[in-house]
């Protein structure tokens, strides 16, 4: 059946409702922000866009999420493992607290940072005597993002995993491979498209969020501020077309990285291939 593209109204029922969904989901609200930024002549926009203190914030925004997504890779492919191949007590638990990051609201996840990694804190106290503040700082923004996109990466491997053919494994160490060497040049190219997506996954996740972030950092340019939250400034001072030029630009490199992700994911498929 051939679909055609110069009639929407000839196009299937669900085509036209996917299109209709779209529209309005994504590209509205992204051609309100364009428009809003494009109010501004260009000489002003670029001066807000480029401000040594947006500069700073695109930097701790992507920079910090690259950082927790590159860690999450790590430590998430690691939880899955344990979570698929190992019994023990209490693993239920553990599995159902992998998702809590989903279901507990941003802003009581940022009040449970701030109070543990604080100073008097749980976690922060052991750092004090040390000089390493954790809450307030660009390392508590860290530990925000780290916690909120974990679950990506561990749901997105953990699938994978549980699907590997144990043959495989048995085969290869009845050859000799070690066990890191089974890991490396057998599983490994299997798991590693899953990796580069929960990476993915956490990356986007992490650039974009808000609300626990603004309550475990200080918010201070040039430190701890980030994006989003610099965008949540223009707006509370009423400056709506700097947030859209600010918020414009973010969406572009948010765009161009989740392209070169793809790229990536890409390259990975093919490496499995191979």
């Amino acid at each position: 059946m051939k679909i055609s593209a110069l009639n929407p109204l000839k196009l299937p029922w669900n085509w036209r409702v996917v299109i209709v969904y779209l529209a309005f989901m994504l590209l509205l609200p992204m051609a309100a922000l364009f428009r809003q930024a494009s109010s501004l002549p260009f000489d002003e926009f670029w001066g807000i866009a480029t401000s040594p203190i947006a500069l700073s914030a695109y930097n701790i925004s992507f920079g910090t999420a690259a950082i927790a997504a590159v860690i999450n890779g790590f430590f998430g492919t690691l939880i899955a493992w344990v979570l698929v191949r190992y019994p023990f007590p209490g693993k239920k638990l553990v599995d159902a607290a992998v998702d809590l990051p989903f279901a507990l609201p941003t802003a009581v996840a940022g009040l449970t940072l701030a109070t543990i990694y604080s100073e008097q804190g749980w976690i922060g106290r052991w750092f004090a005597p040390l000089g390493i503040q954790i809450s307030f700082t660009r390392l508590g923004v860290l530990v925000s993002m780290l916690f909120i996109s974990l679950p990506f990466v561990v749901r997105t491997v953990e699938p994978v995993l549980g699907e590997l053919d144990h043959d495989i494994e048995e085969a290869a160490w009845s050859l000799g491979a070690s066990r890191f060497e089974t890991f490396r040049k057998v599983l490994l190219p299997q798991l590693f498209p899953a990796m580069i997506t929960g990476v993915a996954l956490g990356f986007s996740r992490a650039v974009g969020e808000f609300g626990s972030v603004v309550i475990v950092s200080a918010n201070l340019p040039f430190q701890d501020l980030i994006a989003p939250v610099l965008i949540f400034q223009r707006l509370e001072q009423y400056d709506f077309e700097g947030a859209a030029a600010i918020g414009t630009v973010m969406l572009l490199l948010s765009l161009v990285m989740l392209l070169g992700i793809n790229l990536l994911q890409a390259w990975g498929r093919r490496y499995d291939r191979s």
